[in-house]
């Protein structure tokens, strides 16, 4: 949470001219319903697996060769069949990563500019303990991109370096 999987990507996606997906939004879409409301109304449980349904559908666009970048919620690389799935698609993944005070203040932040709920953003020290949960899982990541005082553009440019991605549509050194 507050990494930039939404800014970043949707500039990544712009900037290759591939489609850009947010996993939350398609949830969202499919189950008629806010992903708070998700959480509260029917728990965690359900919410994962919305998520992995929505998860499949977006890798198969990926397999059907539309060339997307997917922005994953926080814990849907931490869950072993989203991972898995991920991971059979062979498709390069980048974990954008800072220093989790920074974190949790881009999150509070966030929520307070869009009055918007974030379900895990109880308390620093909650979200402190999530973060060194989930982070083992993150690195597991073809690419850890730090973040921390950087703005969109500069991570953009090196996520595609990083990744061997030419910047014109889409092409990577190597056909993959």
């Amino acid at each position: 949470m507050g990494a930039g999987k939404s800014s970043v990507g949707r500039a990544l996606a712009e900037k290759m001219g591939w489609t850009f997906e947010d996993l939350d939004e398609r949830i969202e879409r499919r189950e008629q319903q806010k992903v708070p409301e998700i959480f509260r109304e029917l728990g965690e449980a359900e919410f994962r697996r919305a998520e992995h349904e929505a998860l499949k559908e977006l890798l198969q666009g990926v397999r059907a060769g539309t060339e997307r970048v997917i922005a994953l919620g926080g814990g849907a690389f931490v869950q072993k069949r989203n991972a898995e799935l991920v991971e059979t698609r062979k498709v390069p993944t980048v974990f954008l990563d800072a220093d989790v005070d920074e974190l949790w203040r881009r999150c509070r932040l966030q929520a307070e500019q869009q009055g918007i709920e974030r379900p895990l953003l109880g308390s620093l020290e909650g979200f402190r303990e999530l973060y060194e949960q989930r982070r083992p899982h993150y690195l597991k990541a073809s690419l850890r991109q730090e973040t921390g005082g950087k703005n969109v553009e500069g991570i953009v440019a090196e996520v595609i370096q990083a990744l061997g991605l030419d910047g014109r549509r889409g092409r990577r050194g190597e056909k993959q």
